[in-house]
């Protein structure tokens, strides 16, 4: 029967493979503008050290990013260690004492738990005194009724929303229902700061938060637009007086973009966006043969393999402790890096629950390289994500699937 599933697919899949081919030409050519509109010289690829005063490179990618984005700032930093790290210093950048964040995206994912304070970490937003509330969707969209009554009646600084699903079995929010919140908000509350966490979600769609009147948003650069190829970083973009604002405080106060060397990575960064159409394309079409295989076999899948894609991961649904390990490690012993690791559920940093993952990356942790990862909680989800090459994602997710069904 799987073989027979996988001798269909190239036909099956044939038409969707076509649609995101067009979604990848239109990012395509909003990117290679941004570079021609920016001016990019191979100069650009120089380093600076220290302070990182000067570094013409640096500034031209933060330039490139606000074009993409269609946004008015970026900022564009290897310090940033990994997406949360944006987000939380977007956070702290922009609340103070006594303001209220309201998710209305329920609760955030789980490595915002010690960034918020659900666990009472005396670094904390909570430990500075600022409020955090929260409004769960109803049935994977916005309980819009219940966000302009809260903006009614009281004042809040900040709306965040997450557009992935993280470890929950929501579905993630795709542009369009972006675009009518914002505009409900914006009935109520002119001032309030939209703030989207856009991490495995850049790129999917022809258009980024910020087209559809978001302030700012924040991401990973070991995500989709890394492309495979950044090693490291994050970046913030938006409104300029918003960015300039995480710039002081990722920084220093007083000297916001002026500081933060390159250390050689300019021409990776560059390099990353060129190809981040093209690298989140192969791994959406590995999503969709992914879904396409296991929904034939029986399993629940999110999304299924025909449904639009809003970000790069795919939930499989195992229901089975014994299963999403086996799956995970399947992946793991088939990637081209330590194939040879026997992955265990492990505590990881910023989680509750342990956490199996498998990750045989380039890039330790990278999102955008086929990695596949889950709580060891019900209903006991793999979450994959990514494939450098859709050809390498095929092969690589066959044989785990067999191992699976053997």
């Amino acid at each position: 029967m799987l073989e027979k599933i996988i001798e269909n697919s190239d036909n099956d899949l044939r038409d969707i493979f076509h649609k995101l081919d067009l979604i990848e030409e239109k990012n395509s050519e909003k990117i290679l503008d941004a570079f021609i509109e920016n001016g990019i010289c191979e100069t650009d690829f120089n380093s600076t050290t220290g302070y990182g005063y000067n570094d013409l490179g640096r500034d031209k990618i933060e330039k490139v990013f606000a074009s993409i984005f269609k946004a008015e700032s970026s900022l564009v930093r290897s310090q940033f260690i990994s997406g949360t790290h944006a987000i939380a210093t977007t956070f702290f950048a922009l609340l103070r004492p006594g303001d209220t964040l309201l998710s209305i995206t329920g609760r955030p994912y789980d490595t915002l738990d010690s960034v918020i304070g659900f666990n009472d970490n005396p670094s904390s937003l909570k430990a500075f005194n600022v409020n955090y509330k929260e409004i769960p969707l109803i049935n994977n969209d916005f309980d819009y009724d219940k966000i302009v009554n809260t903006l009614q009646k009281e004042k809040i600084k900040m709306i965040a929303i997450q557009r992935s699903k993280g470890y929950s079995t929501r579905e993630s929010i795709d542009i369009d229902k972006i675009a009518k919140v914002v505009e409900k908000i914006r009935k109520i509350d002119k001032d309030v700061i939209i703030m989207a966490d856009n991490c495995y979600c850049e790129l999917v769609s022809t258009r980024e938060p910020t087209e559809v009147g978001v302030d700012i948003c924040a991401g990973s650069l070991i995500k989709n637009l890394g492309g495979g190829i950044a090693p490291n970083g994050g970046y913030i973009v938006g409104k300029a007086s918003l960015v300039k604002l995480c710039a002081e405080r990722l920084n220093v106060p007083g000297q916001d973009f002026e500081v933060g060397p390159s250390l050689g990575q300019n021409k990776s960064l560059l390099q990353g966006i060129y190809f981040a159409p093209m690298i989140v394309t192969n791994a959406l079409k590995t999503a969709v043969y992914t879904s396409y295989i296991f929904e034939k076999l029986g399993y629940k899948v999110s999304p299924k393999y025909n449904d639009d894609r809003v970000d790069i991961v795919q939930n499989i649904i195992f229901e089975d402790p014994d299963k999403l390990i086996n799956y995970v490690r399947n992946i793991q012993a088939n990637s081209k890096i330590d194939s040879n690791a026997i992955i265990e559920p492990s505590d990881m940093p910023g989680y509750e629950d342990k956490i199996i993952m498998a990750s045989g990356s380039f890039t330790q942790g990278s999102s955008i390289e086929l990695s596949c990862d889950g709580p060891i909680r019900p209903p006991f989800i793999a979450y994959q994500q990514g494939s450098l090459s859709y050809k390498y994602g095929k092969i690589i997710v066959t044989r785990a699937i067999r191992d699976l069904c053997k």
